[in-house]
Order: C-alpha cells, then structure tokens, then sequence
C-alpha cells in the first residue's frame, strides 16, 4: 500500500490527483503532518523541503513531492525575466524573441534600504536588489515607446498592475508598491477575437521527476468581454482577460463564451476561417519552442538528481498571440488552476506520468483497472 499526504486542500488539480490515487485502491491518504510517506501533494510556498529524503533509519523509501524547488525562477516575473535574459545571454541570442521588452524596477525606497545596510556593511552576501530604471527611460524614449504595462512581481488575478504610455507614471507606480515590478512593453496589436475581443493563452505542462516534459494537448483561451479599446488604457475589461476581474466589473460577462472560456477545437474553427491558418501549422510550433527554452534554462537549477527525494511539477505557461500570429510568453504560473471541462484528463494524466512510474500500480489493480480509460498519455505530447 502506498502512501500520501495531501497539504494542499484548496487545490481542484491535486484535490482530483488525490481522489484517483484512493479510486485505484492501492493508495491511502495520511494526516498532513505525517513523516512517513511516498508522495507529498504540498502547498507550493509551503513545502518542506528540508524533510524530504531524511529517512536514513528508512532504507529504500522513495519520496515524491509535487513542485520543484527553485522553480520560482521562472514562476515569479522579475525572476522570469532574469533567468530568460541570463539563459539567452549564455547561448547569445535575443532574450525577447518571444518576451515582450522587459525592465525589472525596484521601488527606489528598497533601493535606499540596500544602500544603507551596504554602508553600515551588513548587506552581507545578499545581491543588490536589479533595478533598471534607467534603461527603461531611454527605451521609453528612443522610438521604443508606446505603451507599457506594470506588473508586480507576485502579483495575481489582476491586481497590482498599470497599463500606461507615461513613463514617469509606470515608475511612480512602482514607486508606491511593495514589491519589484516588471514593465514590459505592452502587446498592441493583439490578434482579436469575435466582437474585437482580446484573449491569453493557457497551455498546461507537465515536468515529471526524469525532466520529461509533456504539454498537454488541449489548452484554453481566458477571454475578455468587451471590445478592445487601445483608446482608453483605464478600461481594464477590454485589456486584461483574468476570470476574476472580468467577472466582476464586465455586464458582458459571459456572453461570448461559457465562464469567458474557449477551447482549442473553437480557437482552431477560428483560425481556419478567419485566418486560413491552424493551430499546429501557425501557433504550436511556437509555443513548443518557448516551453523548452524555458524549463531548460532552470534545469541545472532545479534538478533533484543526486538528491534523497524527486520532485514533480505542473506549470500553466500563458501566451498572447499579435495579428501576425507571432507568439509571445507572458508568464508562467508554478500552480495552475485547471479548467473544468479539462480537468479529469489532466489529473488522470499527472498519476500516470508522474506518479505512477515510481509507484506503479500493483498487478491486482491493473487486471481491474486495465481499458476503463484508454491511454491518457494520448491526451499529452512529450517534447
């Protein structure tokens, strides 16, 4: 019998994960706080990591975790641009090929802070807080203006975020925050839905303990309600397409699509007819490039070989598409929701391609469980 703890409760994607490991029947879930365990479904800021693999009086218990430590290298978006700057600076390429123009800039207070605990010489081996404020202005100011958007660095469902074309504005903006913000260079052609609609792209990627990665297949596109409006930049319905925020301040909530969602057989229809191009001949390629770029430049990084325990780990990548059908990475979220009508293949597929090669079922459970499902693998690619 194989055991699990499941410390993340308020997750729908490893709340389905734990209810097909008891189904199997070869699985039993134990108190959060247990010790003891093969598999740890964890909160991703909350995981500890520095009991895994303490099981010297326990010879030959293999323990998995369902995150990677470090993987906020990619997860958080100051870091996000780092890792893709340092990454493409080591293979001397563009690091916004497919990332919008991004400046990381500090809050000029945590920048005074740094330079008064360097002065008193207890900054210690800590780095000096990035901060590209400068580079930003003269990129604001040298035809490379237009508009750009704020983004807090942990921020979520649309908060802490400012779409401007004033410079000075942005910086005062981060100024007031509490955290860095990435101001990247906003999207200003973004290919348009039905009723001149803006939309991101969610793709869900699976990196299972081997660095295998598999991108499930379908993907959904967050929609917004209301029209595009480049006019006014304070009309945050026609330009950010979070659920949340399109929920609570758009009537038009809804209207297009159930829950502001399409899914890709739709988004396909779209492009065959209004764009005589398809998602795998114009979009996938693209977004398959982008992922592997990606999870190669953390995997020194964030690497579990050599270590007592392996790790697993979901990631929502989140893309935009311009009016040349050119991909563009937003960010990349380290615990993705799921949405609905996706869910059970993606949770069928997280236990059998991350979990179940380390715990595969006993020969029992395959007699009885063998052809209820099909190959759920069908419903991934691995890249």
């Amino acid at each position: 019998m194989y055991t699990f703890v499941n410390r993340d409760e308020s997750s729908s994607v490893y709340g389905a994960v734990a209810e097909l490991l008891v189904a199997r029947g070869d699985w039993r879930c134990l108190p959060r706080d247990s010790a003891r365990f093969h598999l740890m479904l964890g909160e991703r800021n909350k995981l500890p990591f520095g009991r895994l693999g303490e099981r010297g009086h326990e010879p030959g218990l293999v323990q998995l975790v369902n995150y990677y430590r470090g993987s906020g290298s990619i997860c958080r978006k100051t870091s996000m641009v780092k890792t893709v700057q340092s990454a493409s600076s080591a293979e001397g390429s563009d690091p916004f090929r497919w990332m919008p123009l991004s400046f990381i800039v500090c809050p000029t207070r945590f920048l005074a802070e740094n330079d008064e605990k360097a002065a008193r010489g207890r900054l210690g081996l800590k780095p000096r807080r990035k901060d590209e404020r400068s580079e930003f202005r003269t990129a604001a100011s040298d035809g490379k203006g237009g508009v750009w958007i704020a983004k807090a660095s942990a921020g979520a469902k649309g908060e802490d975020i400012l779409i401007s074309s004033d410079c000075e504005s942005l910086l005062e903006f981060v100024d007031r925050g509490k955290q860095s913000h990435v101001i990247q260079k906003y999207i200003e052609d973004p290919l348009l839905l039905t009723g001149n609609r803006k939309f991101d792209m969610r793709m869900w990627v699976l990196l299972d303990h081997q660095y295998s990665i598999w991108m499930f297949k379908q993907g959904v596109l967050r929609t917004s309600s209301d029209p595009y409006n480049p006019g006014d930049l304070q009309d945050l319905t026609s330009h950010l397409t979070n659920h949340c925020l399109q929920e609570a301040h758009s009537a038009n909530y809804g209207k297009y699509e159930e829950g502001n969602e399409m899914f890709f057989p739709e988004f396909n229809r779209f492009l065959e007819t209004e764009h005589s191009t398809t998602l795998d001949s114009a979009v996938l390629p693209q977004v398959r490039t982008v992922i592997r770029h990606c999870l190669e430049a953390i995997r020194e990084s964030i690497s579990t070989s050599g270590l007592d325990y392996c790790s697993f780990q979901l990631f929502g990548f989140d893309f935009m598409l311009d009016t040349q059908l050119k991909v563009w990475l937003i960010e990349v979220n380290g615990a993705p929701a799921c949405a609905r009508k996706l869910l059970p293949d993606l949770a069928a597929g997280i236990v059998d391609i991350a979990i179940s090669p380390l715990f595969p079922p006993t020969a029992d459970e395959e007699v009885g469980k063998s052809g209820t499902a099909g190959n759920i693998r069908d419903a991934f690619e691995k890249l």
